[in-house]
């Protein structure tokens, strides 16, 4: 073997490493809270991400859309009667369905906004009354959020508090409140919602209040599994040696490490509540006229969609757009709030 002197290693090369003490607890990954964590895998989740996104602008239209077009809803004008939609940056383009005419049923071209001399702009066309379809709509879809809202806020609070005290008390209790819930489980939405039309008139307090009555009974089940599992875990009992008192556990100690669960059956209450309503006024227990909200539209535009098809489109597609952005939401929360869906 021969030598190669000039290809010889320094003896720097061969020196001790010097370790630094202060480097060997040092954790490169950063530390992340469970809302932190959460957030991150709900990014990765695409159909959850365009869902929010949809769901934002579903909700600023709902607040915005009536004042856009410049027109009440509730102005009946009966010469502007079942127009179809016109806009004015797309009536000349023939392949959209905003160009101001309806086809008949023998393919013939109606052009009703010439036939009646009308230069006005009705961007969703108008209903049997001459309202304007494109207010009424967001109006509608304000009145089913509102009513959506409120019936869920009522179940989540009444559902958390009744199953958390069932569960964290158990025995006797337990099954006393277990009974209640089995009892009003066997009586059927639609029995609860005419006996309260009877008392109360049509409208969102009797719907909201029709909702909330049977609805709360999923979320205080979903509770009460989690506080059977968690009350005799190391932190609950260390609470209550120190003298905690029972509400104190409850409120301060359970339910917070359950809010994951709380909002994720939140989410899905809410499409539950949005197609309940509209069920209900498309069968005349809801809202009545000239009130609007999703399910009365739909029901007057099933009246007359052989003939004016778009009276039912929108508000069809509108409803279609909250429940699945609300179930696709509900999906992704779910999975980032689920321990074993970490990577």
């Amino acid at each position: 073997m021969v030598n190669h002197p000039e290809k010889r290693f320094p003896k720097e090369m061969f020196e001790p490493a010097q370790i630094d003490q202060s480097l060997i607890e040092k954790i490169e990954k950063p530390s992340l809270s469970f809302w932190q964590d959460a957030w991150l895998r709900v990014r990765k989740n695409k159909a959850a991400i365009v869902s929010l996104v949809l769901l934002i602008l579903l909700i600023f239209m709902a607040l915005v859309g009536p004042f856009l077009s410049g027109y009440d809803g509730e102005v009946q004008r009966a010469e502007h009667s079942n127009l179809p939609p016109r806009i004015a940056a797309l009536e000349n383009i023939s392949w959209l369905p905003f160009d101001g005419t309806l086809t008949s049923r023998n393919g013939d071209t109606l052009t009703p906004y010439e036939d009646k001399r009308i230069e006005e702009y009705y961007w969703f066309g108008t209903d049997g009354l001459g309202r304007d379809l494109f207010t009424r709509l967001w109006e509608g879809v304000q009145i089913s959020l509102l009513i959506a809202f409120l019936a869920t806020a009522l179940d989540m609070i009444v559902g958390v508090s009744y199953g958390a005290i069932s569960g964290y008390f158990g025995g006797r209790v337990d099954s006393a409140m277990q009974r209640v819930i089995e009892i009003l489980n066997g009586i059927p939405n639609l029995v609860i919602v005419i006996l309260l039309i009877l008392v109360l008139e049509p409208g969102i307090l009797s719907i909201t209040l029709a909702l909330a009555i049977t609805g709360w009974t999923t979320m205080a089940r979903v509770v009460r599994g989690q506080v059977l599992k968690m009350k005799n875990q190391e932190f609950a009992l260390a609470s209550k040696t120190l003298g905690a008192t029972d509400l104190r556990i409850i409120f301060r100690h359970l339910l917070p490490n359950m809010v994951g669960v709380i909002i994720i059956n939140t989410m899905f209450t809410i499409p539950n509540a949005i197609f309940f309503e509209a069920f209900l006024s498309f069968i005349g227990l809801g809202l009545q006229p000239p009130d609007a909200s999703l399910g009365t539209l739909i029901e007057e535009g099933f009246k007359v969609m052989l003939l004016y098809p778009y009276q039912l489109l929108f508000p069809s597609i509108v409803i279609s757009l909250l429940m699945i952005t609300f179930n696709l939401l509900a999906d992704g929360l779910r999975d980032a709030f689920d321990p074993k869906m970490r990577d």
